[in-house]
């Protein structure tokens, strides 16, 4: 098997890239790059994603397994009067999620700012209802490292409206064996994926089926993986995080399998496939339900594709904010993945 400090190794390498969707160019290069390296072909597809190919010893049937790589982040609404700059969300957070984090604003001709994220009211020293005004789009804004006093100045910067926003991930590996950072959705899957192709490209024994992997780069916006699924493929496995929270099963040390999600159920054939394969290699595990909660292999379903599919990942805690998971759930994960790709198919 693979080795898990070398995968968060690569986590940590993947989060310090800013890549939030609808800016993911510089993260993809770095994957393209890596498979590269591991003489893996990889294609591009007209979204801006990336698809790598195995050949496996059947080609009439394929197996596609995808996780993503874009994440939250933000855009420049407004540049305000005083010269800090309002923000709309890329994808789904709370704006508390944000309040105090380092961020950079990257312009259209590729110049970085950086800037800390911050409510007008944070002063308690001004502001009477500084503790209680509300989180939102109208009370956050970017103050920006830069000496400027109002709009036009910002705007000599070459900073405008339409900018991305990506937030500082404050990566860090633990004595313990956590990782903690932002962005391990869906960062942490994409290693894992990583992980396996080159392990795979290791083997002397081939795949018993050919394989895509597709690296998305849309999921938290809705569209990522639902196209550029070969007309073979039969399944679909999306390799996403696992909700941690109230009433979930679902922990930091073990690869959460998803029974459903707010789409629906996943496939029960290929659940109970994946269900086997853990007990059968001793790998740890939990079924859960994610009740707020899309995937690529959902969006797939959506679009029309007759497939197959499933969702597995490693347990994250605090998603969508300040995110962390332990090196057990990744190798768990990552010794699901390695079963579930040489094994026959859930419908065999």
């Amino acid at each position: 098997m693979t080795d898990t400090n070398e995968t968060m190794h690569l986590i940590k390498e993947l989060v310090s890239i800013p890549s939030p969707s609808g800016n993911t160019g510089k993260v993809i290069t770095y994957v393209e790059n890596l498979l590269k390296e591991w003489e893996v072909e990889s294609r591009r597809n007209r979204k801006g994603g990336l698809i790598a190919t195995i050949q496996g010893k059947e080609v009439s049937r394929h197996r596609t397994l995808t996780a993503h790589v874009d994440t939250l982040g933000a855009i420049v609404k407004e540049i305000k009067p005083s010269g800090r700059i309002k923000i709309d969300r890329i994808g789904g957070f709370n704006y508390h999620s944000i309040e105090g984090e380092y961020c950079q604003i990257e312009t259209a001709s590729g110049k970085i700012y950086t800037g800390t994220i911050l409510m007008h009211q944070t002063s308690v020293h001004v502001y009477k209802d500084s503790a209680k005004a509300e989180r939102n789009q109208a009370n956050m804004e970017i103050r920006l490292d830069e000496v400027v006093k109002n709009a036009e100045e910002v705007r000599a910067l070459g900073i405008e409206v339409g900018d991305f926003v990506s937030f500082d991930p404050r990566v860090e590996l633990t004595p313990s064996g956590f990782i903690k950072s932002r962005h391990l959705d869906d960062k942490a899957s994409v290693a894992l994926l990583l992980q396996l192709i080159k392990q795979i490209k290791s083997e002397s024994e081939p795949l018993p089926y050919t394989t895509h992997f597709l690296i998305s780069n849309n999921e938290e916006i809705g569209y990522g993986g639902n196209s550029n699924i070969t007309p073979e493929t039969v399944e679909y496995l999306a390799v996403d995080m696992g909700a941690i929270g109230d009433g979930q099963t679902t922990d930091e040390y073990t690869v959460s399998i998803c029974v459903k999600d707010s789409s629906g159920p996943y496939h029960y054939g290929l659940r109970k496939h994946l269900v086997q394969l853990a007990k059968q290699h001793d790998i740890g595990y939990k079924l859960d339900i994610y009740p707020y909660y899309g995937s690529d292999a959902s969006a797939a379903i959506r679009a029309g594709h007759d497939i197959v599919h499933g969702l597995i990942g490693p347990g994250i805690d605090s998603s969508h904010a300040f995110e962390r998971t332990h090196q057990q759930s990744l190798e768990n994960s990552g010794k699901l993945l390695y079963h579930y790709v040489y094994s026959k198919m859930a419908e065999e």
